[in-house]
């Protein structure tokens, strides 16, 4: 069995996302009884000079629900007329900022970050995992319904998932 070395800060140069071998998600507690999951299809991830910034397509979201899927769109949720992406920036890894529907606000990040190692193909490749709950009431995402026993349908924190293969760029 091996492990994966992890540190705390972003590694030099310039690095992009391998949409192939990333994920972005996210978790809400659903109906009282557990816990829902979806995530983005499409998305751009970049870090350079210690500056990381991402973006997910609201139109890509995946939830396995065509009906829901598209109940997402809408004002009572991400309004991907309006607001098309949601966008995220961090220079330290650990504290950075989240917009959703035009509302940005500080988040705290737990993040890893891998050694770098290189591919079968000679590409250096790092691992970066970044996790943030948030309010999504504080970005006006507010839909609820009450469950006919106790409590919301939905739980108003949201726990947002990256975790990406970065690939280094070439100077």
């Amino acid at each position: 069995m091996s492990t994966i070395t992890t540190t705390k800060s972003a590694p030099a140069g310039s690095w992009s996302a391998d949409p192939v071998h990333s994920h972005v998600s996210f978790e809400i507690a659903y109906a009282g009884t557990n816990t829902f999951r979806g995530g983005f299809g499409e998305y751009g991830v970049s870090l350079k000079d210690g500056v990381l910034e991402g973006s997910a397509k609201v139109a890509s979201v995946d939830v396995k629900d065509e009906q829901l899927s598209g109940h997402l769109q809408t004002p009572d949720f991400f309004d991907a007329e309006r607001f098309p992406e949601i966008t995220f920036r961090t220079s330290d890894l650990e504290h950075g900022e989240l917009t959703i529907k035009g509302v940005t606000r500080p988040v705290t990040i737990a993040a890893s970050v891998s050694e770098p190692n290189v591919d079968p193909a000679g590409r250096e490749r790092v691992g970066l995992t970044l996790e943030a709950t948030v309010d999504r009431n504080e970005y006006g995402i507010e839909w609820n319904a009450p469950n006919q026993g106790s409590g919301n349908y939905l739980g108003d924190d949201v726990t947002i998932k990256a975790e990406l293969a970065l690939i280094k760029q070439e100077a």
